[in-house]
């Protein structure tokens, strides 16, 4: 866990997957087994749980708190779990913050209110309401690919304003936005897209919030110190190692290949739950050649 003001989260978090029985069901000793190899074998400082490659719109609530139990109970004296809590409703939303808050867990996820398409001013009522529901940080998900509308400047600005909201994970791709932000606040930045690690370090941003760190968080400990360091020339070098796992893990949904390789790895994974289907045959020999590329042998 950090104490790291500046970083409210730590350095590199993974956005975890759920790990299912075959039959579709939680397996919560997996998710246990598996917050321990990432906190304890891949260099992580934390772990979102139940972001979207944790399939949060398909597992229960019920399922959510069990899961968050037990990743706590495994992983939570040393390391930072962040739950996710955004929905599309903020009644909702505060429930969930409030059911997660209960379990110790050290801070909330909020995505933009996604398929209502609210206007800013909604956006900014409802992170703030589900900020005063804990008295948890919270790391704001800024992701218009899936939200369908970004998160402005001026309502990152205003919403700062809240003690509670002290991160953002971003995966807009607007490097400009995160500049502006990053000049009028201090927000914390976590880069919210593997391919984009870089350039959001080099501007500023605090840390990842990773998908491929399921399988290279050790390299992703290295890219953050090198641009730390002000070593741009190892930055460079190690984000150039690692494109072909990027570029692999997203060839699909994120959390489709990740489980794939998982498995392949002999970690817990499991299937994923519809409207999503596991990867083919093919994709995972793809998968492989893209990972062994990248230094990762399946």
């Amino acid at each position: 866990m950090t104490s790291d003001p500046a970083r409210p989260f730590g350095r590199v978090l993974t956005a975890m997957v759920t790990p299912l029985a075959e039959d579709g069901s939680i397996d919560l000793s997996g998710a246990q087994e598996l917050a321990a190899h990432l906190v304890d074998r891949q260099s992580h400082d934390g772990l979102v749980v139940f972001g979207t490659t944790g399939e949060s719109p398909t597992i229960s609530d019920g399922e959510q708190h069990a899961v968050l139990e037990a990743v706590m109970d495994a992983v939570g004296d040393r390391a930072t779990v962040v739950a996710g809590v955004g929905t599309n409703d903020t009644a909702h939303s505060i429930e969930k913050a409030r059911s997660a808050a209960q379990l110790g867990v050290h801070g909330l996820l909020v995505v933009t209110p996604y398929y209502n398409r609210p206007p800013q001013a909604g956006l900014l009522r409802h992170f703030t309401a589900v900020a005063d529901a804990t008295d948890l940080p919270v790391m704001l998900y800024d992701i218009p690919p899936r939200s369908s509308i970004p998160i402005e400047v001026e309502t990152l600005v205003r919403a700062a304003e809240h003690p509670n909201i002290v991160a953002v994970k971003d995966a807009k791709a607007d490097l400009g936005a995160v500049a502006w932000t990053m000049a009028r606040t201090d927000l914390a930045y976590y880069s919210g897209e593997d391919m984009l690690n870089l350039p959001l370090l080099a501007l500023g941003a605090v840390g990842v919030v990773s998908v491929a760190g399921h399988v290279v968080g050790p390299r992703l400990a290295e890219l953050i110190a090198a641009v730390e360091a002000g070593d741009l020339a190892t930055a460079r070098a190690v984000n150039e190692s690692l494109l072909p796992v990027y570029t692999g893990i997203f060839r699909s949904q994120g959390v489709i290949m990740v489980k794939a390789a998982l498995k392949e790895l002999g970690l817990p994974a499991g299937p994923v739950r519809p409207p999503l289907v596991d990867a083919t045959p093919e994709e995972i020999a793809r998968l492989r050649e893209d990972l062994a590329a990248g230094g990762v042998d399946l």
